[in-house]
C-alpha cells in the first residue's frame, strides 16, 4: 500500500507508520502535495546525524532534510526528435517531475546520424548513435557525476552497432544501477539480436516490461531471473471520456462515422489491410471516413522516402475510396491527437507483427474510451482477452470488415467496448505509471 505522512510529523511518527504497515517507503506530503519519499534508513540516518550535531531542529525540518532526492538519468531519444520512444520518455519524465519525488531529471539523448536537435535544458549528455566512443564517454561522465541510477529505454534501432550492441559498451563501463525498459521483446530473435538482448538483460539490475506476457518470454527464451522483471504498463494521458459527436463538429467532421489509426507511419502498421476492408463497409455506410493520422517515421523517410504512404494513396484511389479515406500527414501535438481520438467511433490497429509487445497508440485509444478493432499482437492480446478490444485476424481485410461492421450496426456492442476500454485504462494513466517507476528507482538504488 502507498502510505503518506505530512512533512510536519515527527521522525518517530514516521517510523511507527513504516513498522505498523510493514512497508519500506513513505510518501511525504505538504499542503496536499507530494514533496518526496522517505525510508526507514533515511530517517535513522537523519536522527543519528541530528544527535551527533546536537541540534534542536523542529521535527518538520527533520522531515524536510530527510528528502534527499535521487538523481536519475534517462538514456533515450528525446524531443524535438520525432520518435515514439522520445515521446514516451518525455511523457514519463514530465509525469515523474510532477510527483517531485526525485531530483530534476537528466536526459542522455541518443542522436541519429546527422541529427542535430535544439534540446531542452534537461538534456545534459548526448550520444552519437554510430560513434562507439561516445557511449563509453557518456558512461564515464555518468560514473563521475552525482547521478544515482540510469533508466535505459531500449528499442531495436535506437542504438548503433549490430542489433544495437554499442549499448553493451555503455552498460559495461557504467558503475551505476540500471533499470532497462524493454519496448520490444522478440520471441524468435536472430542470433545477434538474441546475443545483444541477453547481454542487456545481464547488465541490467531491473527490467521493465510493458505487457505481462513479456515476463514469460524473458524467462523462457532469454533465461532472465524473474526477480529482475517488473511489469509497468506503457502509460497514457488521463483524459475525460466524451461522446464522439461532441468533438466532430469542431474538426469539420460532423455527420461522418469515423474510423482512425494513428502513429508514425511505416510498413509495420498494416494500414493497407484496413483500407482493403473499406469497400463493403462504404457500400452500406457511405458517410464513413477513415482517418490515417501521422507523418512517415523519420527513419523510414530516410531509407525509402514516402513510398509506403504513396502505395496507400494509390490503393485508396484504385478502390474508389477518395471520399472515405483521409491522410493527416503531420506530427500532431498531444492535444490535437486526443481531439481526433475523441472524435473517433472505431479505432483500428491492424499490426501484422505478432511480436509487438508495446503499443502507445493502443493505450491512447484505450484511455479515450474507444471501441477498438485489433489484431492479437502480444500487447493487444491482453487487452482483447479482457474484453476491452475486438479481435481481427492478421493480414485479413475480411476479418477487419466483419469486426467494424458489427460495431457500426450494433451500437450497444460498440458502447460496451468503449466503457470496458476506458475502465481498463485507468490503472495505466501516467500519474500511476510514474509513481511505479519512482518506486522501482528507489529499490534499485537500495533505498
Amino acid at each position: 500500500p502507498i502510505i503518506s505522512i505530512e512533512s510536519s510529523q515527527t521522525i518517530k511518527k514516521a517510523m511507527e507508520l513504516l513498522r505498523a504497515h510493514r512497508i519500506r517507503r513513505l510518501v511525504v506530503m505538504e499542503n496536499d502535495r507530494i514533496i518526496g519519499i522517505t525510508t526507514e534508513r533515511r530517517l535513522l540516518d537523519i536522527a543519528h546525524s541530528t544527535y551527533l550535531e546536537q541540534t534542536r531542529a523542529m521535527p518538520d525540518d527533520l522531515m524536510k532534510r530527510s528528502i534527499d532526492k535521487p538523481v536519475i538519468t534517462y538514456l533515450s531519444t528525446y524531443p524535438p526528435r520525432e520518435c515514439g520512444i522520445a515521446t514516451f520518455t518525455h511523457d514519463l519524465v514530465d509525469e515523474i517531475s510532477r510527483l517531485q519525488a526525485l531530483s530534476p531529471p537528466i536526459i542522455t539523448a541518443i542522436n541519429d546520424r546527422g541529427g542535430y536537435y535544439d534540446y531542452p535544458s534537461t538534456v545534459k549528455l548526448q550520444i552519437e548513435r554510430e560513434d562507439p566512443e561516445s557511449y563509453i564517454d557518456a558512461a564515464n561522465k555518468i560514473n563521475e557525476s552525482s547521478i544515482d541510477a540510469v533508466n535505459i529505454q531500449h528499442e531495436y534501432g535506437l542504438f548503433g552497432g549490430v542489433w544495437g550492441d554499442y549499448l553493451i559498451d555503455f552498460m559495461e563501463t557504467l558503475k551505476k544501477p540500471v533499470t532497462t525498459t524493454l519496448h520490444t521483446i522478440l520471441q524468435d530473435p536472430p542470433p545477434d539480436a538474441e546475443r545483444v538482448m541477453k547481454e542487456v538483460l545481464r547488465l541490467s539490475n531491473q527490467v521493465v516490461i510493458l505487457a505481462r506476457v513479456g515476463a514469460k518470454i524473458l524467462e523462457q527464451r532469454y533465461d532472465t531471473l524473474v526477480d529482475k522483471i517488473r511489469y509497468i504498463p506503457h502509460g497514457c494521458p488521463n483524459v475525460p471520456k466524451v461522446q464522439s459527436f461532441t468533438v466532430k463538429e469542431g474538426l469539420g467532421l460532423k455527420d461522418r462515422f469515423l474510423l482512425s489509426s494513428f502513429g508514425l507511419m511505416s510498413r509495420g502498421k498494416g494500414i493497407e489491410y484496413a483500407i482493403q476492408a473499406l469497400p463493403s463497409l462504404v457500400n452500406k455506410h457511405p458517410n464513413l471516413l477513415y482517418l490515417i493520422i501521422g507523418e512517415t517515421h523519420p527513419e523510414v523517410r530516410k531509407s525509402e522516402g514516402e513510398s509506403y504512404r504513396q502505395s496507400l494513396i494509390e490503393l485508396t484511389e484504385s478502390l474508389g475510396l477518395e471520399r472515405n479515406v483521409r491522410f493527416v500527414n503531420r506530427f500532431l501535438s498531444k492535444s490535437e491527437l486526443i481531439r481526433f481520438l475523441q472524435a473517433t467511433d472505431v479505432y483500428i490497429l491492424a499490426y501484422p507483427n505478432e511480436d509487438q509487445i508495446s503499443s502507445g497508440t493502443l493505450l491512447y485509444a484505450l484511455c479515450t474510451g474507444k471501441a477498438i478493432v485489433s489484431t492479437p499482437f502480444l500487447h493487444a492480446e491482453e487487452v482483447i482477452n479482457q474484453g476491452a478490444a475486438m479481435r481481427c485476424d492478421f493480414k485479413d481485410p475480411d476479418s477487419i470488415f466483419r469486426a467494424v461492421e458489427t460495431l457500426i450496426d450494433y451500437e450497444h456492442v460498440r458502447t460496451g467496448f468503449e466503457e470496458r476500454a476506458y475502465s481498463y485504462s485507468r490503472d495505466m494513466i501516467w500519474p500511476n505509471v510514474a509513481m511505479r517507476y519512482v518506486n522501482i528507482f528507489y529499490q534499485n538504488i537500495g533505498l
